[in-house]
């Protein structure tokens, strides 16, 4: 059932066999698992069915480092979290997993053929059940054929586009199960830990509206997302005073995202030959796959560079009046009958974290309907060879250039890292500082890159590659790059408890029933999109948290209050 933790009706302590913290895509793909068991489960969600404003502020923050990073930037504070915003690209994670010798800090605990189980389940999760995969790729065809590069040099890896939105798509589900309660605006506090810091007993909880209470459970789970899952550890400290599961000081550190940035442009006399096999706007199959652009694993191991992908995007020239106003028409309907995620997304996508002028202009400004109705009468013509180019197979728009843009791994660093500020928010806890920071591996990636995706691309469309100044600078300039919030590395994981905050079965090092889900727990993101394997880590957590209350089926400790969860 799904319930406001703020009502009379709702009691302020509650028992449960797990308690988890976050409904997003993480805490869900837990929780799902447990639905119709006797297993009682007990979500924390720190917001309500869509987000809202004060709650949104919670998520709110500082940044120390360079480039500049908005903790609060696309993150969503509702049910379903984040992912209510996803653009949805599934893909699972190929060399990311393996060791690398020119990677400090890279590889994972766990194989791929350790993971495959998972992922599908997490591929029916996704309602991806028609695509197949392998290591890295799906193998689906897409509906468009990608272009055939040197594969020395770059690949095509193939990504499926769910068709789920998680927290509509399961809503249902939790609203009807009965073993399994979603405490709406209930927002984690601290996570009391037994004397010595071994065990967790209790997840304190709070509304912004004053209501105080508590969660008793025999297993915790942190799904909270990339950022917030270090902060909370961080900030459950009355027991152990560095934070739960910090005893070696590696909560927060090792923060990435998947940087991106312009490279350059390619000038061609065939610009549709490059940018439309990439058009993802073109699929006709509503669960579609598509091509991306890779670095190949060769190009990689042999330059000594991070993995990353490319999209090349088609700059028009000059837009004929009567096209700029048919858009402005189509985009003021759309506004009229845009639902709340995308009025939302909107209102999230104000706050950005570097992004250059090509992405903040990809929304166009509002008109007059009237003006772009008189526009669009008097330019009949326009539209009319526009409709030519398209039966063509050409842009509607004549393209000026192809600007191409590049999405990387960022090289896990112990010095980037995410802690705990001054300030505090509205329940009186200290707000997070990110201190984003990128090194010499990830310029010298960049640079390198630029060089293999533009060149190449050059010869393929026999075209002319412009390198962007930045990446020409010898004196090592700040990276022109920006996130793209995909929060990963803050709990990592690893078979050692100095070097990760987790081991192999997302359990925190050191405390017996504390677990982590989500992306905090990757100790290398590759260029991956991360949802994919986080809905595989998470069905992967349900699995040992069956095994474990299996094992060990003792009732919870007896305590003065005590309400069923059911």
């Amino acid at each position: 059932m799904i319930i406001n933790y703020g009502e009379d009706a709702c009691p302020p302590d509650l028992d449960a066999d797990i308690c988890i913290i976050g409904a997003g895509v993480a805490g869900l793909s837990v929780a799902r698992s447990f639905i119709g068991t006797t297993v009682t489960v007990c979500i924390v969600a720190g917001g309500g069915m869509e987000a809202e404003e004060r709650y949104q502020a919670l998520y709110g923050g500082s940044s120390i480092g360079c480039p500049p990073f908005d903790p609060a930037a696309s993150r969503m504070r509702a049910f379903g979290g984040t992912c209510n915003l996803w653009g949805r690209g599934c893909i699972p994670l190929g060399n990311a997993l393996d060791q690398r010798d020119w990677i400090p800090h890279s590889g994972w605990p766990v194989t791929y053929a350790e993971l495959e189980p998972d992922y599908w389940k997490a591929r029916a999760f996704c309602g991806l059940e028609s695509h197949d995969f392998a290591k890295g790729s799906f193998v689906t065809p897409p509906e468009l054929a990608p272009l055939d590069f040197d594969e020395r040099k770059l690949v095509n890896r193939i990504f499926a586009a769910s068709p789920v939105h998680f927290g509509s798509a399961y809503r249902s589900e939790f609203e009807q199960a009965s073993n399994v309660k979603v405490l709406l605006h209930a927002n984690l506090t601290e996570l009391m830990a037994t004397p010595g810091g071994s065990a967790v007993e209790e997840a304190r909880i709070g509304t912004l509206d004053g209501k105080r209470g508590c969660v008793r459970a025999r297993h915790f789970v942190l799904a909270a997302g990339g950022i917030e899952n270090a902060r909370l550890l961080l900030l459950s400290d009355s027991v152990v005073p560095q934070g739960l599961g910090n005893d070696r000081d590696v909560v927060g550190r090792y923060f990435m995202d998947h940087p991106s940035g312009k490279l350059g442009a390619i000038v061609t006399d065939t610009p549709e030959a490059l940018t439309r096999p990439y058009d993802r706007n073109l699929a006709k199959n509503p669960v579609p796959s598509h091509p991306e652009i890779c670095l190949s694993e060769e190009a990689q191991q042999e330059h000594r560079i991070l993995n990353a992908r490319l999209r090349p995007f088609a700059v028009e020239g000059s837009v004929p009046k009567g096209i700029r106003a048919l858009r402005g028409l189509k985009a003021a309907r759309r506004a009229k009958s845009r639902d709340w995620e995308l009025s939302l997304k909107e209102q999230l996508c104000v706050r950005h974290n570097g992004e250059p002028q090509y992405v903040r202009e990809a929304i166009p400004p509002t008109e007059s309907t009237a003006r772009l109705a008189m526009d669009l009468a008097l330019g009949v013509g326009d539209i009319a060879r526009a409709a030519g180019r398209k039966l063509a197979g050409k842009p509607t728009v004549k393209t000026d250039r192809v600007d191409v843009v590049g999405y990387f791994e960022q090289a896990p660093n112990p010095a980037s890292r995410v802690t705990l500020g001054n300030d505090t928010d509205a329940l009186g806890l200290r707000r997070v500082c990110v201190d984003w920071r990128l090194d010499a591996l990830d310029m010298h990636t960049y640079r390198t890159a630029a060089r293999l995706f533009g060149d190449e691309l050059a010869r393929v469309c026999n075209g002319r590659f412009e390198l962007e100044p930045w990446l020409r600078a010898d004196d090592n300039p700040v990276p022109q790059v920006f996130g793209t919030s995909h929060h990963m590395g803050t709990t990592r994981m690893s078979d050692d408890p100095a070097s990760g905050v987790v081991d192999r079965d997302c359990k925190v090092h050191g405390v017996d029933n504390l677990h982590v889900a989500g992306s905090s727990v990757f100790p290398a993101g590759g260029w991956a999109f991360p949802t994919f394997t986080i809905v595989a880590l998470g069905l992967r957590l349900a699995g040992h948290l069956r095994a474990r209350l299996e094992q060990s089926p003792l009732e919870l400790a007896e305590a003065p209050v005590r309400q069923a969860v059911a």
